[in-house]
This record gives C-alpha cells, structure tokens and sequence, in this order.
C-alpha cells in the first residue's frame, strides 16, 4: 500500500457505534469507475452474475479496498489484521425495479450467528453516481443490534447515495435493503465481505480520548458504551452499586415485549457486577431462550464474577444453557481464560450448537492466553472439528486455526485436506490458516494450491490459450 492509511476519528467511531456504518469515497478519476461499471456490463451481458468471481473478473476493485482512506475506516471497525472474505457479489438494480424488504444478511459460510461486537462487515461500492431515484441501498440506522423487524423500523430508513468510487462500511446485521428504481438507468453496487481476526487491544483509529462522550439521546448508554470500551480493548466487568430490587426488576424486563427495554436491561445487569450474577444464573438455566440469550449477553459483560457459573453452565443438561455459556465465555475474550480447558471439552459436546461456540471461543480467546497456556490439546480439537457433519463448524475450526497462527502447525496436514472441502467457505479458511502458520510448509502447500487452482479472466471460448 504506497500510502498510509486515513484513520478514523473518534467522532466517526462512535457514530459508527450507534448507526453501524461509515461512508468514504475514494479520490480515483471518474475513468476508474467508469471502467468498472463497464466491465460489470458486459459481466451480465456475456456470462451472467458470477457472484464471488467478480473480483477475479475485475481485479481493479481491489483497488478500492487498498485506498488509504477505505482501508483506515475498515481498519477502525475491524482491527489491523482485517481480511476481505471470499464472499462478494454485484447487486443490479434495474430501471424500473420494486427493490426489496429490509433484512439482514445471513454469514456466508456460518450459521446466522448474531454478535454486537462487530466482527464482520459489508462494503457497498458504488462504481456510478447514485441518486435518490436510483434504488440506491437504504439502511435503518442503529438496527444492527436488533432482531425484530418491529424494533429495526422504529429507526429512520435512510437512502446510501453517493458519487463514483463512494464505499459505505456497514456492521453485518444492520438492516438493509435495495430501494425501488424509478429511473431510466440501471444501478450496479459490488458488496464485499470482511472479517476480523484479532480482538482489539488498542484503538485502530485516530482516538484522543478513551472514554465514551456521545452527545445524542442515551437511547443504548451501556451497550453503546460498552461496545466502545471492547474496541478500546478494555476488560469486561464495571462495579455498579445497585439494589437487590432494582436487579429483581432488571430480570423481569429481559422478559419485557419491548426489545430495546430488554437490551438496556440486559447491558444495564452486565455493569452491575457480581451482585447480578445469582439472578442471571437462574435465566440462564430457565425455561425461556429468548431471556436466557439477554442472560448470556449480560454475563458476557459482567467479566470475571461470572466466569465459574458460565463454566459450570457448559455442563447443563439443557443444551441451549450450555451453547449461551459458550456463546457467552467467547465474547469475554482474555477475561475468560480459565475456561479454556471446559470450552475444549465442549467443542466435542454431542450438540452441534454448542460445538459452534465452543470452537469459535478457542481461537476468539485462545489467540490472546496464546503466551501464558499450553494449547496443543485445544489445535487438537480444533483439528478435529475440521472433519465435523457440519460445514458451519468445519469454517469456524479454521477460522479460530488460523486466529492462532504458529500455534496451529500441527493442523497442517488437515488443513491441506481441507483445501478440497465441498464447501468454498471451509477452503478459503483452511487456506487462510496456513497463510497464518507461515511455516514453509504451510506456505507451500498454500502456493501449490494456488497455481493448481487459479482461474485466468483472459481465457475464454474465443480465446483458450
């Protein structure tokens, strides 16, 4: 990259806290795009949507994601180890076009697994100038962290426009959609996936201070501060005196029919502390999934009080108490390291959720405990788990392999294997572990794979050799 990156400012973090998402342009000549959009042009003419080929088709999209002032943002959402997933398709819209509903996005290559923490992104590229008439993506501000359609449309609807070489980062569950076109032109936008590999410890951004100012209405204080605390890489747990009736009326709002009321209650019982962690327990081992989901986000938070009742909880009969606890230890990060050794037992657990989370949680705190434990046992499991029924837990063993880099050289092997999944998603992390390993043989067996594979865009019918 021949310039540095143009990180974000505080201010920008936070407003990407409370809308989820972050809009730049880049400074290339009109010439650029206008190659772009016609290349995607005669894409569709000749040969259709090729979906996740299109950057091999027009590798000058990279271009964009390597401009100082994209890769900053991206930076700032996503830690400076960030890597673009295989995932990208081009949306057309064309004239005359009733556009879409609002919805979110399911995880390529995972099961919909929703986090606040933004561990994954989209990026809208526009190649044209987009105008309201357009059908340009429109966007609910704030939604990301809501699971109901009824709370996310409370949120004003809010129209992308933008010049050529415009790029909106976004947080992968915020609501969205493409808008009608009432226009006589069509409308490409070339959305591409990332994903971040290493959980914050210091800001990635232009930051001037650390705490947590937002002059707008409180509408999520802890949950917006709380995520600006993680990015700071600061530890879960706040002690917050509190009343044993006010926590008493905190759980009986995670069963309240209002989601945003049961999100404050939930982030408002995670800054409480330990005096919290009793009444959590028992959500969590309760009848209700809906409250015991709140009841693993506030445990998350409320850190180091909470972590034997969350291991304890891997061993619940109830196998959604014991995939919320996982779910729960890997959002704690280095918090959580004396769970390690319960969180590989159950990567192994007989429920395929649970092995989920669990195998996520090894790589999301094993890359941080990685000086301070012996992980061979866990590089083991995760290992294994590369051989699962489920190709969703196949694509999170190498993922989490891949988070804990050297460490995963005895993985090579089957990682090598598992270059020729049946499923694209597993082969491009088995590929992206060994790229971490960075032993010779991982780079090898890397490159071989590479050239044996690689598709030429300038062989065609009319030109095969």
């Amino acid at each position: 990259m021949s310039r540095p990156a143009l990180q974000l400012t505080d201010q920008q973090m936070r407003d990407f806290i409370v809308n989820g998402y972050v809009k730049v342009k880049t400074d290339f000549p009109p010439s650029f795009h206008e190659n772009v959009y016609e290349q995607l042009d005669a894409m569709f003419e000749h040969t259709g949507n090729l979906g996740n080929n299109v950057l091999p088709l027009i590798p000058e999209m990279q271009e964009i994601f390597d401009h100082p002032v994209v890769h900053g943002a991206m930076q700032g959402v996503l830690g400076s180890d960030y890597v673009m997933h295989p995932h990208r398709y081009c949306h057309h819209n064309p004239e005359g076009s009733d556009g879409q509903g609002f919805h979110k996005d399911t995880y390529e290559g995972d099961e919909q697994i929703r986090r606040h923490r933004c561990r994954w992104t989209m990026a809208f590229y526009y190649p044209q100038d987009v105008t309201e008439d357009m059908g340009p993506t429109a966007v609910l501000p704030g939604s990301q962290y809501y699971e109901t359609g009824e709370s996310a449309h409370e949120q004003p609807d809010l129209s992308l426009c933008g010049e050529a070489g415009t790029v909106t980062i976004v947080h992968y569950d915020l609501w969205h959609r493409a808008t009608p076109n009432r226009s006589d032109k069509k409308r490409y936008m070339v959305k591409f996936l990332f994903s971040r590999l290493g959980e914050p410890q210091t800001p990635a951004w232009k930051s001037d201070t650390a705490n947590w100012h937002n002059g707008e209405a409180p509408e999520h204080p802890e949950m917006w501060e709380s995520l600006w605390d993680w990015y700071y890489g600061k530890q879960n747990g706040t002690a917050n005196g509190i009343s044993r009736a006010e926590v008493d009326a905190l759980i009986g709002t995670l069963d309240n029919d209002n989601e945003r009321e049961r999100l404050n209650a939930a982030y408002r019982l995670g800054r409480v502390g330990a005096a919290a962690v009793p009444s959590l327990k028992q959500a969590l081992h309760g009848k209700s999934d809906a409250i015991r989901n709140y009841a693993g986000y506030a445990l998350s938070l409320t850190g180091a009080p909470a972590v034997p009742t969350l291991i304890d909880a891997l061993q619940a009969a109830n196998d959604s108490a014991r995939g919320t606890a996982a779910y729960a230890l890997a959002d704690m990060g280095k918090t959580a390291q004396e769970a390690m050794p319960a969180l590989t037992r159950a990567a192994q657990d007989a429920s395929e959720w649970v092995r989920r989370h669990a195998t996520e949680a090894l790589g999301l705190i094993g890359q941080q405990v990685s000086e301070e434990m012996d992980l061979s046992e866990t590089v083991q499991v995760l290992t294994n788990g590369l051989h699962d029924d489920y190709y969703w837990i196949r694509d999170n063993a190498a993922r989490s392999l891949a988070k804990l880099g050297t460490l995963a050289e005895p993985a090579i092997p089957t990682l090598i294997e598992q270059l020729e999944d049946e499923n694209r998603y597993v082969r491009f992390h088995a590929a992206l572990a060994l790229k971490q390993i960075k032993t010779p043989e991982a780079q090898d067996a890397l490159f071989n794979h590479l050239f044996a594979s690689r598709w030429c865009t300038l062989t065609t019918r009319g030109t095969p050799y």
